[in-house]
């Protein structure tokens, strides 16, 4: 093999690589959260599960990048264990169009749709367009990488040494390995498949020799969810297990069945003239039948993992912490940011809609702690808003490092407002707090508001509350949801006027006291604001 060679082997495992990242980038970009929407019509039904799995690993042709989402989805709650174990089956299943698409031999068309590709991606303004544009471009580039391989080894074939190596790979340890240990260091099973192909396509290995290899691949493609698991939560790191058992029960069994039975003479039969077709229809074989005998079991598979990874108390956290956001994992490989917008929204709706419940416990005990004339409720009020004030700046920290990678202009959009929302609540929190510790000067001075001024307070508490339940979900507002917040936000503006006007009339008649009418008047002001902010919330939910 001369150094041409081995630079035009290098020069299309780069073009192929990159191709299948560009494929992944425009299909994240283009379908953004609507992943999540996919995912939330699955039923307990595990045939569903596995056709969602297979389909959308069709589409991004990288299981690795489907089981990365997966564990994504159950770190951050929005899937069950038993849910995933159907999606990593089915993606074991989708991974396999790759290989199947190579055997076609379509690399005719490639130069075509590469240009066709970047031309929509140069030329089209629309951004949606663009995307679709990415994905054909980086499908094009793929093949025309699988092209430069395939023509890159062919010289293999005269050399002893390389032959000699390739011998051994009948030996089922040695080839399992090998597979195992290519893919895991190029993290993609089907680039590695794509590159055993181009070597069968070559002549240099057959289906004998390659088999073995290919068991290994599977397993190997386990390490890109293995390496995005760390740092997540348990449920997440038992998916990268389930996807671990998963290839490794199928590669013992079809090492065996190999070992005894003329299995691969019987898969060459189906297209003695195409290695390239014998290696995928092996794989195809090898997964779907897989799929087919552990189906029945996933359940089991799915208690074997919370087996191996048990719940361990130290897990439990004290003190202020997030609930529904786990970091991201730094980008680790080309598929880890799959999934990551419907994650990033969930996750944060989740915590700002927890953020708000804390809001509208402190609204009702600062109303409390004033009508009462005393502290007694200080000191909860007080720790919940230090828990807002650190929601807001974990949340907001949060947003901050996902922004930048959002391509997707609706998502961008979306988590653009709860940052926007999130600063609101905790202004309303700091309202409540304000109101709170008015209760301080009157116990301290012994002193109460007027009966008719403790009417309105009870008035302004009711409306308060009612107006931060309308928003508490953090669900996308509809044209009606939206004004009948901006109904309340008037009634609150109407009422600090009335109530104002009234103050004054007490004021003049010397029902009330000098001291309690300033703080009236401060919690009138805090009421309002209230109020103001609740209308931001909602515009914001309703632009979402």
């Amino acid at each position: 093999m001369q150094t041409t060679d081995f630079l035009n082997l290098l020069g299309g495992l780069a073009l192929f690589l990159y191709g299948m990242q560009m494929m992944s980038n425009g299909l994240e970009a283009a379908a953004g959260n609507r992943m999540q929407k996919i995912l939330e019509r699955l039923t307990a039904n595990r045939f569903i599960g596995v056709l969602v799995g297979a389909g959308i690993t069709a589409l991004i042709q990288s299981s690795s990048a489907t089981t990365v989402m997966v564990v994504g989805f159950v770190n951050s709650g929005m899937m069950t264990l038993r849910q995933a174990v159907w999606i990593i089956m089915g993606a074991n299943i989708g991974t396999t169009i790759t290989g199947q698409l190579i055997a076609l031999d379509v690399g005719a068309m490639a130069p075509l749709m590469a240009f066709l590709g970047v031309a929509v991606a140069m030329f089209i303004k629309n951004k949606q367009v663009q995307h679709y544009g990415h994905i054909l471009a980086g499908l094009g580039i793929l093949f025309i990488g699988m092209d430069f391989m395939s023509a890159a080894m062919m010289p293999l074939r005269e050399s002893q040494t390389f032959v000699q190596l390739i011998t051994n790979f009948s030996n089922p340890l040695i080839g399992i390995t090998a597979g195992a240990a290519f893919t895991a260091l190029i993290q993609s099973s089907s680039a590695s498949v794509g590159i055993l192909q181009a070597l069968a396509a070559s002549g240099v290995i057959g289906l004998p020799s390659a088999v073995y290899v290919l068991f290994g691949q599977n397993i190997g493609t386990c390490i890109t969810a293995v390496l995005a698991s760390i740092g997540t939560s348990r449920s997440a790191k038992r998916t990268t297990i389930i996807h671990l058992l998963f290839n490794i029960i199928g590669t013992t069994l079809f090492t065996i069945i190999c070992m005894t039975l003329p299995l691969t003479t019987l898969v060459a039969s189906w297209t003695p003239s195409n290695p390239a077709a014998q290696i995928a229809n092996m794989h195809t074989l090898f997964n779907v039948v897989t799929t087919i005998l552990l189906i029945p079991f996933g359940t089991q598979l799915a208690s074997l993992a919370v087996r191996i990874l048990p719940e361990h108390p130290s897990e439990k956290e004290d003190g202020f912490c997030l609930k529904y956001i786990h970091a991201i994992p730094e980008a680790r490989s080309r598929e880890s940011h799959m999934g990551n917008s419907a994650i990033a929204i969930h996750n944060i709706s989740s915590e700002l809609s927890r953020m708000a419940d804390m809001t509208a416990d402190n609204i009702k005990e600062s109303f409390d702690s004033v009508q009462s004339g005393n502290t007694r409720y200080l000191a909860s009020v007080t720790q919940r808003e230090e828990y807002v004030d650190y929601l807001n700046k974990e949340i907001s920290s949060y947003i901050s490092s996902v922004m930048g990678q959002e391509e997707n202009a609706k998502d961008s959009a979306a988590i653009n407002a709860f940052f926007k929302i999130c600063g609101n609540l905790e202004r309303i929190s700091d309202h409540a707090m304000n109101i709170c510790e008015y209760s301080k000067h009157l116990e301290s001075e012994h002193t109460a508001f007027s009966d008719m001024a403790m009417v309105e307070i009870e008035n302004m508490k009711r409306v308060c509350l009612e107006a931060i339940d309308s928003v508490r979900s953090m669900n996308p507002m509809s044209g009606q949801d939206l004004r009948n917040v901006s109904d309340l936000e008037e009634k609150i503006d109407h009422m600090t006027d009335s109530y104002r006007e009234n103050q004054i009339s007490r004021m003049q008649q010397k029902e009330c006291a000098h001291e309690t009418s300033i703080l009236y008047s401060e919690m009138l002001t805090d009421f309002e604001r209230i109020g103001d902010h609740v209308l931001n919330i909602g515009e914001l939910l309703a632009s979402i």
